[in-house]
């Protein structure tokens, strides 16, 4: 446990079964690290969950072709959710593949309504480049896209890049370059929940009122030091939301249970830091 000397006692405000997430992130079709028992195994997973809503946080793909979208919108249809957030990563938007992504999966950017909750997902990708980018120009579209729905009970922002630095995943040349202003453009407009992927290690902050939860990959064996493949779920009873990491085949753990209303939290991120850990 990670933030403070006793353990917290969570309330559930609410009798109602939770509202679930599954955040997936980082597929990576076409490549020689993928593992398609593994995708396998998680679309069938999420299916017994029967999740809410399901988010995918960019890099369907390794090169950005169109034979490897085709075969990640195979997978990805076989997902039995009807709300569904996917963005591009960096890995997608390779060789112009941003084309094919509009072509199969529509918008870059895109608001959805579900549950009383609002997402709004931006592509932060830039072409044939491994570093992100929010953009001022869409700071206000951003908070505009939040302030329509004034009673929305969850805010959450999803971008494939992450905006604060990840641990054990070496020099932080990937991050968003203007993680600084895009932070403030968040908090202004008032949101809890960031989901993102990219370096392929699953962890959880809280910055200011806001959670940042990173997803590991699914499906590939690029991995760095001891970690798996994996993937979120993301449990919401009233105010209390529980964040597991979750492997195909192998069960799950927690990385952080936090209130959205008092915004006390536990971090469970201890077993991450020692897999990226060295001995000496």
């Amino acid at each position: 446990m990670g933030s403070g000397s006793r353990p917290l006692d969570f309330p559930r405000v609410t009798p109602e079964p939770p509202f679930k997430i599954a955040h997936i992130s980082d597929i990576h079709c076409g490549g020689a690290h993928f593992v398609p028992s593994l995708m396998d195994r998680a679309i069938a997973e999420i299916n017994d969950m029967q999740p809410e809503l399901v988010v995918c946080s960019g890099d369907l793909t390794t090169f950005g072709f169109k034979q490897e979208y085709r075969e990640a919108k195979t997978y990805l249809d076989k997902i039995e959710c009807e709300a569904f957030v996917v963005i591009p990563g960096n890995h997608d938007s390779r060789n112009v593949g941003y084309v094919h992504f509009e072509e199969l999966f529509g918008d870059r950017n895109s608001v959805l309504r579900v549950g009383g909750h609002t997402v709004v997902a931006v592509d932060s990708t830039q072409p044939d480049l491994d570093e992100g980018q929010i953009g001022r120009g869409r700071y206000g579209w951003i908070e505009e896209c939040f302030s329509e729905d004034e009673g929305a009970f969850l805010r959450v922002f999803v971008l494939h890049h992450h905006l604060l630095p990840v641990p054990g995943t070496g020099r932080e040349r990937n991050v968003v370059h203007d993680a600084g202003d895009a932070l403030e453009c968040l908090q202004r407009a008032r949101v809890q929940m960031v989901l993102s992927g990219h370096k392929h290690v699953p962890y959880a902050w809280r910055l200011e009122n806001m959670f940042i939860l990173n997803a590991g990959t699914v499906s590939s064996l690029r991995l760095r030091g001891n970690t798996r493949p994996c993937y979120n779920v993301i449990e919401v009873e009233g105010a209390h939301v529980s964040v597991w990491r979750r492997y195909p085949f192998h069960g799950q753990e927690r990385i952080i249970q936090f209130s959205t209303e008092t915004l006390e939290f536990e971090k469970y991120t201890a077993r991450i830091e020692g897999e990226l850990s060295s001995r000496s």
